[in-house]
């Protein structure tokens, strides 16, 4: 089982997961994209069909550092209706194992209480259901062991910042480099 799992419900932005895909991988990154749907393949939200690496029921949540949601609609929507995958970020939340969404789907993490106190950010008509969270408008935001991100303007954020909490900021800047992308 790979080191990262990003999770794909029918209706998720392309744009988001797959940068956050690519650059992690460049950066040496074990990732796997899992289909919540029971089926090889997932459509996004604009009709893009991906085959996944695995589903749900095949994911070893003990060998999973970080678990990644995309947002999208209503990919969003069909993620935080999983029942096994939000039992899976509650557990991931209170044994502050990392935790990473963008665009629409930080507003999951808001609804359960997980951001309270934290700086986050999420896609702006969003922003109402960070429930407790000091909102910014950056483009990415690592909270302790949770990072939010804005939409698909941002996911080269986003993923450098996952590389960055996982490998090291050195690792994230030649990924960058490497990219032609100039951290802010």
């Amino acid at each position: 089982m790979s080191e990262v799992c990003m999770f794909f419900g029918t209706g998720y932005e392309e744009v988001e997961a797959l940068a956050a895909i690519d650059i992690m991988r460049r950066a040496g990154i074990e990732v796997d994209m899992v289909s919540i749907t029971g089926e090889k393949y997932v459509t996004s939200s604009h009709k893009v069909t991906i085959e996944m690496d695995c589903r749900l029921e095949d994911v070893d949540f003990d060998k999973v550092s970080m678990i990644v949601l995309p947002g999208g609609m209503p990919g969003t929507t069909n993620l935080e209706a999983c029942a096994p995958l939000m039992e899976q970020v509650e557990k991931f939340y209170e044994q502050e194992k990392w935790l990473a969404a963008i665009c629409a789907a930080p507003s999951i993490f808001g609804h359960r209480g997980m951001l309270k106190g934290r700086n986050a950010c999420c896609y702006p008509s969003f922003e109402s259901h960070l429930e407790g969270a000091e909102v910014t408008k950056n483009p990415c935001e690592v909270s302790d062991h949770i990072i939010t991100a804005r939409g698909m303007g941002c996911a080269v954020d986003f993923g450098l910042a996952i590389v960055e909490q996982l490998k090291g900021k050195e690792a994230a800047d030649k990924v960058a480099e490497s990219i032609v992308y100039n951290r802010r």
